[in-house]
């Protein structure tokens, strides 16, 4: 799913648009327990509380494509009968009223979620039609010729609200609050089937991680059985390993720098794209020849990339350079350069030493102060 898409299913998620049928729930302990669960109709829940359920439905599609929310295909084993993608369609066809199915659902995520506290795990039902669209790009309501049926899951941390003090109008009088079980905004959540192209893919789902790094892999293997991605952390660290491991020895400054300016230019040309620049195989084999990287020097390049990627398909650009930053660093010294200026830095060798020389025309400063 693109930008474009996922916002167009995050707008459903207001009154007048809503097209949630059904929502049930799971409150989880620290103990693994199930103590409460709900079972209702979306639109017979009282007009306040339906609004905080909106606002946790718009976090489980929030943050950054790629980083927050990855695409994940399942694998051909797990579209095969008895795989998770069958037990997902029997879900979502029940439109949550088959409380076996529900049952084992909680079971699945209790037995794989790895999370010490009390959560609270929320699924939803809905059905969207999707409106068609004019040449211009406008909505054509009454022009509509699909319907998106979906299952949305948002599993919420419930914690316990700090102490502290608060006024009571009723006494009159400052006095210690009461303390209560909070729900809060999701850490982490999944949309099923993805809306590909503005319609259902069974093939695929979208994943949302409230922190990049956190994605719970045993969750996406078990309850999911997706192809657990590589985070932002980790591609970014991969697509080092591999320019130090192809460049070896002439892993120089020029280089580097080139690599950062040329991907950057890339994000720059894209930027009112709704779909992110996947660097393929083949894409960051050219990236590195347009950068000055010789020949010679990528004849292992295949190889390398699939022992380190470990059949990773593509990079993101924005996961692996960014673009308003440009940093060099040694044991004891951190220059930080607007990337547009990065050729204000060289390095020289003075006085037998090689050094990183930073061009200084007009204004200084050292610790605020201006100097001469």
């Amino acid at each position: 799913m693109n930008k474009k898409e996922i916002l167009e299913i995050r707008k459903q998620f207001t009154p007048d648009r809503c097209v949630i049928t059904r929502i049930c729930g799971c409150y989880v302990n620290h103990e693994k327990e199930k103590k409460a669960e709900l079972k209702k109709a979306f639109l017979s829940l009282p007009e306040e509380e339906a609004f905080k359920y909106f606002d946790i439905f718009r976090h489980t599609l929030s943050g950054t494509a790629g980083k927050n929310l990855l695409n994940m295909d399942f694998p051909l084993d797990q579209e095969m009968p008895g795989g998770t993608q069958e037990f997902l369609l029997k879900l979502k066809n029940s439109k949550l009223t088959d409380e076996i199915l529900l049952e084992e659902f909680y079971d699945k995520i209790i037995e794989n979620y790895d999370y010490a506290e009390n959560y609270y795990i929320i699924l939803i039902h809905a059905a969207y039609d999707v409106p068609g669209r004019a040449s211009d790009g406008e909505e054509m309501f009454d022009a509509s010729d699909t319907v998106y049926e979906h299952l949305m899951c948002s599993i919420c941390p419930v914690n316990l609200t700090k102490a502290g003090l608060t006024y009571n109008a009723e006494t009159n009088n400052i006095e210690d609050r009461i303390r209560d079980w909070l729900v809060e905004a999701p850490l982490h959540g999944f949309l099923f089937p993805a809306f590909n192209d503005r319609a259902s893919d069974i093939h695929s789902i979208l994943y949302y991680t409230k922190k990049a790094e956190e994605i719970q892999p045993e969750f996406i293997d078990t309850v999911l059985g997706s192809r657990i991605p590589l985070t932002a952390g980790d591609q970014k660290s991969s697509f080092q390993a591999i320019v130090s491991d192809t460049l070896g020895e002439d892993c120089d400054y020029e280089t580097v720098r080139n690599i950062h300016d040329n991907i950057c230019e890339m994000l720059e040309e894209a930027k009112e794209s709704p779909d992110p620049i996947a660097l393929s195989r083949p894409d960051v084999k050219r990236l590195l020849q347009k950068s000055g990287v010789a020949e010679e020097k990528l004849t292992s390049f295949d190889s390398q990339f699939e022992e380190i990627t470990g059949g990773q398909e593509a990079f993101l650009a924005s996961n692996i350079t960014n673009p308003k930053s440009f940093q060099l660093e040694t044991p004891d010294v951190i220059i930080k350069v607007k990337p547009e200026r990065s050729d204000l830095v060289e390095i020289r060798e003075v006085d037998g030493r090689k050094c990183l020389v930073v061009a200084v025309d007009e204004h200084l400063e050292v610790n605020g102060i201006e100097v001469h």
